[in-house]
């Protein structure tokens, strides 16, 4: 059930209306089940993976939360992490670690018939897993105490604006605004659907406009000319920033209209001017899960520069994999790793300058990080590492000769200069997501309509599933 769908219009209009006419405590009830079933619309079987894990993290945290004992206390958060990451190893990394076995002892001598299994990914595993995984730890870590309700935490697990995509919250946010009444307003409504119709417009004229480019020269490279691949890289550098950005923004709409507060995820990240910078502006969510709960207990930057760098390393090639069960995905992260120690090398101790103190100064950086973050979207792109380079020789050796028509090359160009010109420029500018509101009327009027004509100029006839639903 996508969010650009008629199915997801009429779906939330039922659920919009028994909210508005329940309780506090029949309302949230009401979302555990309508956010079920929105969940059970892709595989019903599903639901009970996510039951489960729900149920046995409920149980852990408040086990955790009553016992005194360190190494019972221990035990309970080895379990819980464990039983998350058995679940998610099985579902999603399985035949991904048979296959690299496979290939590792045949490359070295070994014959053996691997056994892979049929196994479909479950949408949103890895983020609703992440979710309850911080939650247990923050209780391990005697930050929060445990839910008391179990359906109010099993509601705070499958929440379905942010269930499938993010952003992956913690308990200190939505679990207390779950817990506590909300209060629907005018404003929240007007920034819901503001926030709705720029994540819309994001995805539908945006992204689903520069897909078809993108596939066109990732499914064969070494045809492409060096300039249609340079287009093609830009092109996706900006469709899975509209795309999954365009999630974020629709689902903290949808949850502005019933009085949640959803944590941003996304803050102009081709703006940053260095890469800590960047990684401070894109899936923050993930990012700071990263850093609370991989990067810093691993020892983060407290004990010498080796091991700061090993450990920033180490953090954004598991933060790759978690996207996927392909190498490219570990080469993505690892790049970023790699990326990340080199600026605090760079850095050597110093805080970084002011990015707004020279304006020229700033551009040529917020150049550079853009084409030092588009270079590593091949690996992310790209389905095999053959692929990867084949992309990556295309850029520098001419050798294929197609290029895009004009009126390709124009669409891309407009779906990116109308996202940066109308959306991403004065978001930044004020650091506000809904700055349209606080424009004058004229303004904002012609904004608006402009927005809601180009949306329904572009629009498909196809709705294409959001590319984050896969990881």
């Amino acid at each position: 059930m996508l969010f650009n769908t008629l199915e997801f219009v009429v779906f939330f209009a039922v659920v919009f209306g028994f909210y508005c006419a329940l309780s506090h405590r029949w309302q949230n009830r009401m979302l555990l089940v309508a956010s079920y079933v929105f969940y059970g619309a892709w595989d019903y079987r599903f639901c009970s993976l996510m039951a489960i894990t729900t149920i046995a993290d409920f149980f852990i945290s408040n086990a955790l939360h009553e016992s005194e004992n360190e190494k019972t206390r221990r035990r309970w958060l080895l379990a819980s992490i464990s039983l998350n990451l058995v679940i998610l190893g099985f579902f999603k990394y399985f035949n991904f670690f048979i296959d690299s076995a496979h290939t590792l002892l045949t490359n070295v001598g070994f014959e053996f018939s691997p056994v892979t299994l049929s196994i479909v990914l479950p949408v949103g595993i890895s983020f609703y897993t992440f979710q309850e995984m911080s939650y247990v730890i923050d209780v391990y870590r005697k930050r929060i105490t445990p839910a008391k309700s179990l359906s109010d935490f099993a509601l705070f697990v499958s929440f379905f604006p942010q269930l499938v995509a993010g952003p992956i919250e913690r308990s200190q946010n939505l679990l207390g605004q779950i817990e506590q009444p909300r209060r629907m307003t005018w404003d929240g409504w007007c920034d819901g659907a503001t926030l709705f119709l720029i994540g819309l417009f994001k995805k539908v004229a945006v992204a689903d406009v520069l897909a078809p480019i993108v596939e066109q020269a990732f499914s064969n490279p070494a045809s492409h000319t060096p300039f249609s691949l340079l287009f093609a890289l830009y092109c996706f550098s900006f469709q899975i920033y509209s795309d999954f950005s365009g999630y974020t923004d629709m689902a903290r709409g949808i949850a502005k209209f019933m009085g949640f507060e959803l944590m941003e995820n996304f803050n102009q990240p081709y703006f940053a001017s260095n890469i800590t910078d960047f990684w401070r502006r894109w899936h923050i969510s993930l990012s700071t899960w990263l850093r609370d709960y991989l990067y810093i207990p691993l020892g983060g930057n407290r004990y010498g520069t080796f091991k700061t760098y090993r450990n920033l390393f180490l953090t954004m090639f598991l933060g790759g994999l978690w996207h996927g069960a392909s190498w490219t995905f570990a080469i993505w992260g690892s790049l970023h790793g790699l990326y990340l120690a080199v600026h605090k090398f760079m850095l050597d101790g110093r805080k970084p300058a002011e990015a707004k103190s020279n304006a020229l100064l700033s551009l040529v950086k917020i150049v550079i990080v853009f084409h030092l973050v588009a270079l590593t979207w091949i690996f992310f792109r790209a389905e095999t590492f053959a692929n990867s380079f084949a992309y990556l020789k295309g850029l520098f050796v001419a050798g294929g000769t197609n290029s895009f028509d004009a009126d390709t090359l124009t669409s891309g160009f407009l779906a990116i200069f109308t996202l940066i010109t109308l959306i991403d420029i004065p978001q930044f500018m004020r650091n506000d997501h809904c700055v349209m509101l606080k424009w004058p009327f004229p303004r904002r009027v012609l904004a608006f309509t402009a927005l809601s004509v180009w949306l329904l100029l572009m629009r498909g006839t196809e709705n294409a599933p959001f590319i984050y639903f896969q990881f």
